[in-house]
């Protein structure tokens, strides 16, 4: 008898702090009006997607200086939307990132407990860390924090976050309006928690949430990014776009969870993916070629080519040939604040690499941009996207996939349309949800706050 097939997770990210999005394009709407937000979360929840997530940007992108159109700058703060959106929606998980570098637990733990108490049980939590003092100069003096220190805080963060989320049993409250009892316990919420990083004690206020803490995400593709979500995390975003290299991602962070007592299904493994439809394959390839021409304008082309070249670069002609001289080596970069800017380790050899390319193809800048950029991952009529999804997570290489649109906010909605019903159909995709909180959506246990397992009930009266 052969094994069921792998049930497929999709979630759905609004972009926004990245050139996915082709904010040009006349189908675009605004990233700031809740408009969009809510018609983007209404798509994903009739999809019967597990959850809409929302990334951060923390400082707006620049260079030399000057703010530029490279991407969307600017987002509403990411707790006031995704409760915004707990108003909205009923079913679909709400997943923000928020960094663990720039906060303080008690004041995150706060906002995810209420979060969760507001959606009934659908906050996600993606714990990130950040590496630049250029986003770091808005919190603290300074700005920066080494790598060691970064994932040492991250993880005492985490665990402090939870030491507070648990300071709440669940079964505090009363609410005797026949005796003014409201408190079985009044001891509820008392913490004290002395570590190298965090020294607090007090009472934490707000009771236990109905899924006890939230779902907790994890992005790091570090050596370090992967043991803390073998460790701590219940789904890691990954960025492989193939099927070998997912496979081995795969392997890789899997592997890491027996020592922390974990089994494989305890942690999703979740990449982002981009999409282009059409009616055929060639249709959606020529869309695809398209769309990567409006994501990588001129001006954008120039901005990624001095991630590597460190120089001011705009008096280049994007649509002619890569500059002649050579990449400026200096600890001091043109572009801080740009994750790609640790991409390029060796400038010199990565600028050799590309005027080969760019030779051999007869490229301009814009050319090589595009043709070394993030491609699309899935192409091609909703058959053929479809059964690729399909092989990813039938293959070990995903569990399922986290979907960015290129068009904002309707882009979803060809995929919910046309790819959805077919993954229904082949009985690898949901067709209603079958219970209430994230956690039950993406088939992970709901923690107790005594023994760290088990699901308990929410508290009622309040």
């Amino acid at each position: 008898m052969s094994e069921p097939k792998k049930q497929i997770h999709l979630a759905a990210h609004f972009p926004g702090v990245n050139n996915t999005t082709v904010w040009s394009d006349p189908a675009a709407g605004s990233h700031i009006d809740f408009s969009s937000f809510a018609h983007f979360a209404r798509t994903a929840e009739r999809a019967k997607f597990d959850f809409l997530f929302l990334a951060e940007g923390l400082r707006l992108r620049e260079q030399g200086g000057r703010i530029y159109d490279l991407d969307v700058v600017g987002r509403p703060d990411t707790f006031t939307v995704l409760a915004a959106l707990a108003a909205v929606t009923d079913r679909l998980g709400l997943t923000g990132t928020i960094n663990s570098t720039f906060n303080e637990p008690y004041e995150v733990a706060r906002q995810f407990a209420s979060l969760d108490h507001l959606s009934d049980g659908r906050a996600a939590w993606n714990v990130v860390t950040s590496w630049d003092a250029f986003t770091g100069e808005n919190f603290r003096r300074g700005g920066f924090l080494p790598q060691e220190d970064r994932y040492s805080r991250a993880q005492e963060f985490l665990a402090t976050a939870h030491e507070l989320f648990d300071s709440w049993r669940g079964d505090e409250i009363l609410a005797d309006q026949a005796t003014g009892t409201f408190l079985r316990d009044a001891r509820a919420g008392a913490f004290t928690h002395r570590g190298r990083h965090f020294d607090i004690q007090g009472r934490f206020n707000v009771p236990r949430s109905p899924q006890g803490r939230p779902v907790i995400f994890q992005a790091g593709d570090s050596d370090e990014g992967r043991e803390f979500a073998a460790s701590d995390a219940d789904a890691i975003f990954s960025r492989y776009a193939t099927l070998d290299e997912g496979k081995a991602f795969y392997a890789d962070v899997k592997g890491r969870l027996a020592r922390y007592g974990r089994e494989p299904g305890e942690l999703l493994i979740l990449p982002a993916a981009t999409f282009v439809l059409g009616d055929t394959d060639e249709e959606a390839a020529e869309l695809a070629r398209e769309v990567r021409r409006q994501q990588v304008s001129g001006a954008t082309a120039l901005k990624h080519l001095e991630f590597v070249w460190n120089r001011d670069l705009s008096d280049h002609d994007p649509d002619g040939p890569l500059p002649d001289v050579d990449p400026l080596v200096s600890e001091e970069h043109i572009s801080r604040g740009r994750a790609q800017v640790r991409m390029y380790r060796d400038p010199l050899a990565t600028a050799r690499e590309w005027r080969e390319l760019a030779e051999a193809n007869k490229w301009s800048i814009r050319d090589l941009v595009i043709n070394t950029g993030n491609r699309q991952t899935f192409v091609g009529s909703p058959a053929t996207v479809a059964r690729s999804i399909d092989t990813f997570v039938q293959e070990d290489a995903a569990d399922g996939f986290v979907l960015v649109p290129h068009i904002t906010p309707g882009g979803l909605d060809v995929f919910a349309d046309r790819v959805v019903p077919i993954l229904q159909e082949q009985g690898v995709f949901r067709a209603d949800y079958e219970g209430t909180t994230l956690r039950d959506h993406l088939g992970l246990a709901h923690p107790g706050a005594d023994t760290g397992t088990g699901r308990r009930g929410r508290f009622a009266g309040v």
